[in-house]
């Protein structure tokens, strides 16, 4: 068992007291986005007899255990005082599987999506389609009982559970499953005493009719299958376990769905499967006028055999007008429509399914009912849900304090309710001054619901008390469940009285009571609660510190806020089966501590506390920060993939900024960052560099803390400036298209001056006038090591060079990735005012050598004529920063240009180098470990005879460095195919 690095075994750990670990504190404060908890320790359990271990060392010194798996849960489901059991990282077995039973055995860990990537050869899959499925976990989907969007079709977790082993709170082993009634007779009578009070209780309580009648007279109405308040009663009244009658097994487990680790420590789940779902797709996208309109649209659009009916509204689509991935999924829109209902259909036969679509479309319009209705295939239709998916990591870029806050959120009522239902929500939402946020399962009758409120308010956080407690009463009056999938938590746990009523509630916690007497599993969640807002992120009516910062933040309102957007949604936990980069360093080491959730997380707690506490000096100076934030790669790929586009790689150039300060800037990061300066003077003169590289490297790399296994790069034997300046046949043949500005970034112009010269033949070649002036670095090395200020004058030199000169009849051309698009990245960040105008007006006009090839391709200023017949077949892959500010696709179209160019893109996440990261020793092993997720295992299984194509430089350093093979610049394989 691991526990976290900076404790003591459990034995050592407790002398009268258990001391916690700030950076641990911080980072598990990241469940969900209103709540905060300090955990006292984190342990890593790898088997079940850790788990044992655990039960015991809480037994004796009566400190709780909360499970945890991805803590992805958003009511604060898994954050508290205690120890947290992670069981993400190593109990993450797929341990039986049964394909003709369609069944399998799986241990907590293992993730939704990945389950189902084993499973699909087979034609089966695990059905809750979470919009987390792709880092939510087995073991927290039962903790939570999760629907998703297909439990109109599959049901829920809860229905899919055969049987869960683990153990009770005393640490002994327990196991529920269907029990006939001899077996359940049996289990009155066990030797297990914890085991032997609970099926006693069961059968003495829940025969007795008056308990069944206030079952069923309070809790929520069995229509509704997302029942997900408190512990679910009704089903030990509805097996007629305790009759004569008894006719069907009973089964316990499913009473666990929803427990949220309260009950049982659940280490190996079985689980019912389905066949998959048919394999086309054909989604109408209904389009409305007003929330109320499409909740009418409901009831006869479920008269359909709809696999999905899903909504989004206007605040979820706005929220994607400018997110860099999901802005390009918004082309069905038909104008602005106040709500979407994403009715999706699906079959084997295209045809039958366009009916459908037809007599679904017609139903709607014969009740006045949506404006446009527009029909997605296939892919179009797996975009269109990922836009739905991406609703609540969306509602994080909200500009300024008011966030859409959960609480409400998870409501769900027979669909016959819903029109009435949510009119009375809208009603009191406005009474109360506040617009909410709709989004998710309306065929399941619950609407994600969220009020827009400040939480930094004394006077917001009253009102949100007001406005869960009066839904509550709400929702009771329709007899729905307060939670439909999300769970209690800490934010329902309060009210779940006032929704099952009184009696009920005393049912449930004498359950709990006789399944954990010390309440040591989990407290403070569904009985016994702990108070709904006393544990929230911020301290209400603070004195929002201003924190001064080199770069700018205005759009964020502060480096703060900035980091205040992550939610906790967990997307930068995906693993790299579910594609994407983000976040190399997670996907690596496995550890919360290098996600981006947890790195904005402590970002935000530690200059949070800093300035709460009335703490001097550097704000940044914590080496818990340093530490967590010291594996991030810059990859970029955070600013795109998070929904709510928390880009780490800027917070941590402005912490190293900030540290350094403090602490001084290290040999080696002075090198790095003058490395472009050091090049440049010895360009003059690369054989005397070379020699000394080869000569004097080892030397040099134990000085400055490189690792012994890498080769240092050399220099071209001709810069690429120098090259320019001799060429005498660039004249374009023919007419020139158009004129455009070179940018001889500091890497590729000594130490890669080939592929700066293949660009210029390949531009010239088609047309293109190439001028270059005198400019000044672009400023990376210096941005990636913290040297803001350098980096500053980098910029603000190169927006004055080419002011006046580029515009968009004279573009900027640039190679390198990371160096060209730091002009529409960090420039932005780097310059105020004026300054800042025209860098935006240079942003605007400035390209990767691949976009501005692409553009004119589809403007039809090139084609395939202007190429030969060579024959090449080309694996890419793409630069990170490519990936995250750009398509990394049109780097595969422009190389499938010439006609017997045959193009696979890889979905090869990051190289693991990330430009001196990888050099750097006490990162050499993440670095090749990143390599070796996706990338090199791609490379490695090529067929002989195709072309690596890389355009990144780093990139191509480290395929050269570990698979000693030779990747290719894009324009280098386009200079080749020239006629």
């Amino acid at each position: 068992m691991r526990i976290d690095h900076r404790l003591q075994s459990l034995k050592n750990k407790l002398k009268g007291e258990l001391h916690y670990d700030n950076l641990t504190r911080h980072i598990y404060a990241t469940d969900a986005s209103v709540y905060r908890m300090i955990p006292m320790a984190v342990a890593y359990p790898e088997d079940d007899e850790d788990i044992a271990e655990l039960i015991r060392f809480a037994n004796q010194h009566k400190i709780p255990l909360i499970p945890r798996t991805a803590g992805t849960s958003l009511g604060g489901q898994v954050v508290g005082k205690g120890i947290i059991v992670d069981v993400s990282r190593y109990m993450t077995g797929i341990l039986d599987f049964d394909p003709e039973k369609k069944t399998v055995r799986v241990q907590p860990g293992v993730i939704r999506d990945e389950l189902n990537r084993f499973l699909k050869p087979y034609g089966l899959w695990f059905s809750p389609n979470t919009s987390t499925a792709n880092r939510c976990m087995i073991g927290g989907m039962t903790g939570n009982n999760s629907s998703g969007s297909t439990s109109i079709r599959y049901g829920v977790t809860r229905d899919k559970i055969i049987e869960i082993k683990g153990f009770f709170s005393d640490g002994s082993r327990g196991v529920f499953g269907p029990l006939t009634k001899e077996e359940f007779n049996s289990k009155i009578n066990s030797d297990n005493p914890v085991e032997k009070r609970i099926y006693r209780y069961f059968r003495d309580t829940f025969s007795d009719p008056r308990v069944q009648e206030e079952v069923r007279k309070h809790m929520p109405k069995l229509s509704i299958h997302r029942r997900n308040t408190g512990y679910p009663l009704e089903i030990l009244i509805n097996n007629r376990i305790f009759s004569d009658e008894y006719d069907a097994d009973f089964n316990a487990a499913k009473f666990l769905a929803g427990s949220e680790g309260t009950l049982f420590f659940s280490t190996e789940i079985t689980l019912q499967l389905d066949d998959l779902p048919p394999s086309k797709r054909l989604m109408v996208a209904a389009h409305f006028s007003s929330i109320n309109e499409s909740m009418e649209a409901v009831v006869p659009a479920m008269e359909s055999e709809l696999y999905q009916c899903e909504l989004m509204d206007k605040t979820i689509l706005d929220c994607t007008k400018d997110s860099l991935k999901y802005k390009h999924y918004r082309d069905f829109l038909d104008g602005d429509p106040e709500a979407i209902l994403m009715l999706e259909l699906r079959g084997e036969d295209m045809n039958e399914l366009e009916k459908q679509a037809d007599a679904l479309i017609a139903r709607l319009k014969k009740y006045n009912l949506g404006y446009a209705f527009p029909k997605l295939y296939n892919d179009e239709a797996a975009k269109a849900e990922e836009l739905r998916k991406a609703g609540l990591g969306l509602l994080g870029n909200l500009p300024g304090d008011d966030k859409a806050v959960p609480g409400t959120e998870d409501t769900a009522v027979d669909i016959h309710d819903l029109p009435s239902y949510i009119a009375e929500f809208t009603e009191l939402m406005q009474a109360k001054g506040k617009k909410p946020v709709y989004f998710a399962h309306a065929g399941a009758g619950e609407i994600h619901l969220r009020p827009i409120l400040n939480l930094k308010k004394s006077s917001d956080v009253r009102l949100f008390r007001e406005l869960v407690s009066e839904v509550a009463g709400l929702v009771s009056r329709y007899h729905g469940s307060l939670s439909g999938e999300h769970g209690d938590g800490i934010i329902r746990s309060e009210f779940i009285p006032k929704v099952v009523g009184e009696e009920n509630y005393r049912l449930m916690r004498e359950i709990k009571y006789l399944f954990d007497p010390e309440n040591l599993f989990n407290p403070g969640k569904i009985v016994d609660p702990l108070p709904m807002d006393q544990n929230l992120r911020y301290v209400p009516d603070r004195q929002e510190p201003e924190i001064p910062t080199l770069l700018q933040f205005v759009k964020e309102g502060g480096i703060l806020r900035a980091a205040e957007k992550c939610n906790g949604s967990g997307d930068c936990r995906k693993l790299p089966e579910a594609g994407g980069t983000m976040c190399p360093s997670y996907r690596a080491t496995r550890e919360e501590k290098y996600t981006t959730r947890a790195r904005a997380n402590a970002l935000r707690e530690f200059l949070t506390q800093h300035y709460a506490k009335k703490q001097t000096g550097n704000p940044f100076d914590y080496e818990e920060l340093y530490e967590t934030l010291s594996l991030c790669l810059s990859c970029k790929a955070c600013k795109t993939e998070c929904p709510s586009t928390v880009d780490i790689a800027t917070l941590k150039a402005e912490f190293l900024y900030q540290w350094q300060e403090t602490h001084g800037y290290s040999l080696r990061n002075r090198f790095f960052a003058y490395s472009g300066k050091i090049n440049a003077f010895f360009s003059r003169f690369p054989w005397l560099y070379n020699a000394g590289v080869r000569l004097a490297g080892g030397l040099v790399k134990s000085l400055l803390g490189i690792a012994r296994e890498r080769s240092l790069p050399t220099l071209s034997n001709i810069s690429l400036r120098s090259w320019f300046e001799s060429r005498s046949d660039m004249a374009v043949a023919g007419n020139t298209k158009k004129s455009v500005y070179l940018f001889a970034d500091e890497f590729i112009d000594t130490m890669d001056s080939p592929t700066g010269q293949a660009v210029v033949k390949v531009l010239t070649a088609l047309g293109y006038e190439v001028m270059m002036i005198p400019h000044a670095e672009s400023g990376r090395a210096y941005i990636s090591k913290g040297f803001l200020r350098q980096a500053k004058a980098l910029a603000e030199k190169n927006i004055r060079y080419f002011d006046g000169l580029v515009d968009e009849e004279h573009p900027l051309i640039g190679i390198e990735p990371s160096a060209v698009l730091t002009f529409r990245d960090e420039y932005l960040r780097l310059t105020d005012g004026e300054m800042r105008q025209k860098a935006e007006k240079l942003a605007a006009n400035t390209f990767l050598f691949e976009e501005f090839i692409h553009r004119e391709w589809q403007a039809g200023n090139i084609s395939e004529d202007d190429f030969s017949d060579l024959e090449k077949d080309i694996i890419l892959h793409v630069h990170c920063h490519h990936k995250a500010l750009s398509d990394q696709k049109i780097a595969a179209e422009i190389l499938s240009i010439p006609k017997n160019y045959r193009v696979q893109l890889l979905d090869s996440g990051c190289c693991g180098m990330a430009g001196s990261f990888g050099y750097e020793k006490e990162h050499y092993d993440v670095s090749i470990k990143v390599g070796e997720l996706q990338l090199f295992p791609a490379i490695r299984q090529k067929p002989e005879g195709t072309v690596v194509a890389a355009n990144g430089i780093s990139c191509r350093h480290q395929i050269a460095d570990v698979l000693h093979e030779e990747a290719l610049h894009p324009a280098v394989l386009l200079a080749e195919a020239l006629k």
